[in-house]
């Protein structure tokens, strides 16, 4: 693959990566951090891809250890009191945005990879370094959690 053929597809997938660091990450400039380090990452190792069709789960998967480097880094940080809540991303939908906040790490990363991002479970699985089982029962407590939330009750009732 050439390098303009890799910075091509890097950019392509911009949109990907955001929406996967937010499931992360709450704060945005760390985002856009975690995105910045996860395509440099991503530009010094692209002799290491072995897959070239495999290149967006490769860079997802960089992107992931990069967002829990940072949250590893940040425990050493001293919380503020109070945080307010934080405004949704532009173009999501708040209510949405809200509820994947509220959810535990391990059910919300699966289910934004697979309901947002469109993987499928086997490349979750590989992403996140799980058995595909695994992927499947936290995908399936996750959409339990969302059937029991006021936002999706909301939604059944109309």
């Amino acid at each position: 693959m050439t390098s303009e053929e890799f910075a091509r597809r890097i950019i392509a997938m911009q949109g990907t990566l955001y929406r996967v660091s937010a499931s992360i990450l709450p704060q945005e400039c760390d985002r856009e951090d975690a995105v910045q380090s996860c395509i440099e990452r991503a530009w010094r190792k692209q002799s290491t891809l072995r897959d070239e069709s495999r290149l967006q789960a490769w860079v997802t998967r960089i992107l992931i250890n990069e967002c829990y480097a940072h949250l590893r880094r940040s425990r050493h940080e001293t919380p503020v009191e109070s945080i307010p809540d934080l405004p949704a991303p532009p173009g999501a939908d708040p209510d949405l945005y809200r509820f994947f906040s509220g959810l535990e790490d391990k059910y919300r990363l699966p289910l934004v990879l697979h309901y947002l991002e469109g993987y499928a479970v086997d490349e979750i699985a590989s992403m996140l370094r799980l058995p595909a089982g695994t992927v499947k029962s936290r995908l399936s407590r996750g959409r339990n959690v969302m059937k029991q939330s006021d936002i999706f009750k909301e939604v059944q009732d109309l």
